[in-house]
């Protein structure tokens, strides 16, 4: 049986990746080839980047809770990264044309 606070957990994770691969985009205007699910992995895979950093430059555990503002924090900051990279993989591909 599953446990509802790891679903609730999921669910969190979720939001927070959504809005904060949104902060990301804002932060860093331009047009991506991606959408709201690539937001939203954009978001919750920055997000674990940005608890990872946390804790191997910093020492701390970047990631608390879904109401502290380190959890946001590691969030966007994670997200703007691989926003970043992502740009940089595909921006190439979008970038060029042929005459």
């Amino acid at each position: 049986m599953t446990d509802w606070r790891s679903i609730v957990g999921i669910i969190a994770w979720i939001l927070i990746g959504l809005i904060a691969g949104a902060i990301a985009k804002a932060l860093m205007p331009g047009k991506d080839p991606g959408g709201l699910i690539i937001t939203m992995l954009i978001g919750i895979a920055g997000g674990l980047l940005g608890g990872f950093l946390g804790k191997v430059v910093f020492g701390v555990d970047s990631v608390d809770g879904f109401f502290e503002i380190s959890t946001w924090v590691a969030a966007i900051v994670g997200s703007v990264i691989l926003l970043a990279l992502y740009r940089l993989v595909t921006g190439n591909r979008h970038s060029h044309r042929h005459a």
